[in-house]
């Protein structure tokens, strides 16, 4: 008992206070489930929860004002200025108060135990990503649909193989690394975390994974929404691939792009068979066009 109270003492001196930053654009839906999952955190230290709205429309800020008296120092900050999650973020972080920057997102849900998770890998690291859980919030044959690559460590990049990267949805950072590299990029459309994780690795700090805390994501479940992700992700994947080309990035040619399209077509008729399958391709196709997208609208081969 005595070891345990100077541990928890040791860990309040090292952070004495933690902000939860989410943003929020139109999430009525879902972001009940992530403050009814945030009512049952806790942490020796203070900490305080904050939703950037990013310019909604529904009923997201009413359903915040419900958990007012239920989360502590729950508030919303307008972000509504400029769309974008790396702007929320940003407008989050600003207004914080915490050592450390706790970002999760409106459509997922912390597990138990979360918080004091993130506080311990923390205070050992100055940069942390959690460990993703894609079955609670999904049917099965989603989870079999999406890959989980957040399961047992940080995501590794490998088109072209580069630095290792998280989910903004799960990340943990010292206050004053967020403030060193200016926060999140806002001129990324998608793939802001990937930026995000590359520039504080570029300038020296270690991306460590906190396999205790846990984050239950939800994916996307209809095919529209699918195929538009996948698009997305494609043409800002190619976005990134030429903002870090003089950063060490090894170079694509259009051989590796050629064989993922050949590939992709002669497995076609096996992958429109069920519906997890075609989901899977309809994801992979989106991504495979967005980098086409990409590189006519960046200039640049990388197919």
């Amino acid at each position: 008992m005595v070891a345990l109270f100077r541990y928890h003492h040791a860990l309040v001196d090292t952070l004495r206070k933690l902000s939860v930053v989410i943003p929020c654009l139109n999430a009525e839906a879902t972001l009940g489930d992530q403050l009814e999952a945030l009512t049952g955190q806790s942490w020796p230290g203070e900490w305080e929860v904050i939703i950037a709205d990013n310019g909604s429309n529904d009923g997201s800020r009413a359903l915040v004002e419900r958990y007012r008296d239920r989360i502590p120092g729950l508030r919303v900050v307008d972000a509504s200025d400029r769309r974008g999650q790396a702007h929320a973020r940003n407008v989050g972080s600003a207004a914080a108060t915490g050592d450390a920057l706790l970002f999760v997102d409106a459509d997922d849900q912390v597990a138990p135990g979360w918080l004091a998770a993130m506080a311990k890998a923390l205070a050992e690291h100055e940069f942390v990503a959690c460990r993703y859980d894609n079955e609670a919030l999904n049917p099965a044959w989603v989870q079999r649909t999406h890959l989980n690559p957040q399961k047992d460590g940080v995501t590794r990049y490998d088109y072209p193989a580069f630095l290792p990267h998280a989910g903004g949805g799960g990340l943990g950072v010292r206050r004053r690394l967020h403030e060193k590299i200016g926060g999140f990029d806002e001129s990324m459309p998608a793939l802001e975390d990937t930026d995000y994780c590359w520039r504080l690795q570029l300038a020296g700090h270690e991306l460590a994974f906190a396999p205790d805390a846990v984050v239950r994501i939800r994916h996307r479940h209809d095919p529209r929404s699918i195929f538009r992700q996948g698009v997305s992700y494609g043409k800002h994947n190619v976005l990134i691939y030429k903002k870090y080309q003089d950063r060490g990035m090894p170079r694509l040619g259009w051989l590796p792009g050629a064989l993922r399209w050949t590939k992709l077509l002669v497995k076609t008729p096996l992958m429109i068979l069920t519906q997890e399958s075609r989901a899977r391709w309809l994801w992979q196709l989106g991504w495979r066009i967005g980098r086409l997208e990409g590189c006519w609208k960046y200039k640049v081969v990388a197919p």
